[in-house]
């Protein structure tokens, strides 16, 4: 029997456990994925748990998504702006909810709902400033939240300023179409409502303490 054995051999029983017991080894360069490496920089919170994923893939989503809300909230914009000039402009309003909702085109030069018409150069300037600070924003943004809020104000600032630049009385100093009104409220139209739901969305999202770049502040 001995024999047997020193011919055949027996397994290392050392290294037979050690291979079935040990763990499988970690891969600390995860890929997302798109088969990209995911950023071990992560931010957690105060269990060690990770709370946001900053990796390229994730930030280039973000930013396709904010584009993709600007663009619809742009189109949907544009095509009522010219639908309304086409076929209600001169025109009796028309009736939604009697005369709690009635749609009523008018040429506003001033701001969102109709203030300060005396500045609408100012206006067109402020509203390029946004554009380029939500393209700035962009290089950093990692929060699905803050890429819906951004993307309805950059649609709603192009709708407008869209105005500004292509309608009478000249360049830069454009009349904005406003449609919608309310009773008792003033004129607006659909980037109007884009910009005022993306600011009241940032407001909620600066209160919860939640940053563009997906860090959250716990107090």
């Amino acid at each position: 029997m001995a024999e047997a054995e020193s011919i055949i051999g027996t397994p290392d029983i050392p290294e037979a456990e050690g291979s079935e017991g040990a763990e499988p080894e970690r891969n600390d360069g995860a890929l997302t994925p798109d088969g990209q490496a995911a950023d071990t920089t992560a931010a957690e919170d105060g269990d060690g748990e990770a709370v946001v994923d900053r990796s390229a893939a994730t930030r280039r989503r973000r930013i396709i998504l904010l584009f993709c809300v600007a663009v619809l909230a742009y189109l949907l914009d544009l095509g009522s702006k010219m639908l309304v000039v086409a076929k209600l402009e001169h025109q009796e309003p028309i009736e939604i909810f009697g005369s709690w909702l009635r749609l009523d085109a008018i040429r506003n030069a001033g701001a969102a709902f109709g203030i300060g018409e005396a500045f609408t150069i100012i206006f067109t300037i402020i509203a390029a400033t946004v554009i380029v600070v939500i393209a700035r924003l962009a290089r950093k943004l990692y929060s699905l939240p803050w890429a819906i809020a951004l993307g309805l104000l950059l649609g709603g600032a192009l709708g407008n300023l869209t105005d500004r630049i292509f309608r009478a009385p000249g360049v830069f100093e454009g009349a904005v179409v406003d449609f919608i009104a309310p009773a008792h409220f003033a004129v607006f139209n659909l980037a109007d409502s884009a910009i005022v739901c993306g600011g009241i969305l940032i407001v909620i999202l600066s209160f919860k303490g939640l940053d563009p770049d997906g860090t959250v502040h716990k107090d």
